[in-house]
This record gives structure tokens, C-alpha cells and sequence, in this order.
């Protein structure tokens, strides 16, 4: 990734990690201007949103605060750490999963 591929894919990154419609905001956005480092940025938001909704569903059935706000810690974590990558133009994936949303998500945004 170029510099130059950064400052154009930069603002995408960012709306990426805001919701889940930040994904689909920044993926259409993309598509008109192609950038590498926004693609990565979305790939892992979505990633990312994507097991949130999967594991929240499945840790509210246990019906405990404690499990629901270790969730909550856990991937409050990695979404300030993508957020943070996003504004410091670093393309680093998460920790523990962010390599296997690139692999899953490889042919999204190129």
C-alpha cells in the first residue's frame, strides 16, 4: 500500500468501524475510488460486526451480566484497536481473528 492509497482510502476505513452500516457505507464507497487499505479496514469491521451479532445472540441466552460484559470488554477492544489502525493509517489486522477475516473476506473490495 502506497501512501498515496492511504489518504484516499483513510475516511472509508474509519466509517467502517462506526456500526454495521459503516461497513456497508464505506464498502459502496469504495467502489468508486478502490483503495487497498480501506478494502483491509473493511474487511475487518465486518468481520468483526459479524461475530459480535453471532456471539452476542449466543452469549444472551445465558442470561448473565458477566458474560454479557466481558463480550461487551472483549470486543470493545478490538474495535478501538481496528479504529485506532484506521487513524494511525496502519493496515495491522486484530488480534486473534483479524487474519481470518482477510482469509474469509479476501474476495470482498478488490
Amino acid at each position: 500500500m502506497t501512501n498515496q492509497d492511504i489518504e484516499i482510502g483513510r475516511k472509508n476505513a474509519v466509517i467502517a468501524y462506526i456500526t454495521i452500516f459503516g461497513v456497508i457505507i464505506a464498502f459502496y464507497l469504495n467502489n468508486e475510488n478502490k483503495s487497498a487499505f480501506a478494502s483491509f479496514h473493511i474487511r475487518q469491521a465486518l468481520g468483526l460486526w459479524l461475530t459480535f451479532f453471532a456471539l452476542g445472540y449466543i452469549m444472551g441466552l445465558f442470561d448473565s451480566w458477566l458474560v454479557s460484559s466481558s463480550l461487551y470488554l472483549f470486543f470493545s477492544v478490538l474495535f478501538i484497536f481496528g479504529f485506532v489502525n484506521a487513524l494511525n493509517r496502519k493496515a495491522q489486522p486484530v488480534p486473534l481473528v483479524g487474519a481470518i477475516y482477510q482469509r474469509i473476506f479476501s474476495n470482498l473490495g478488490q
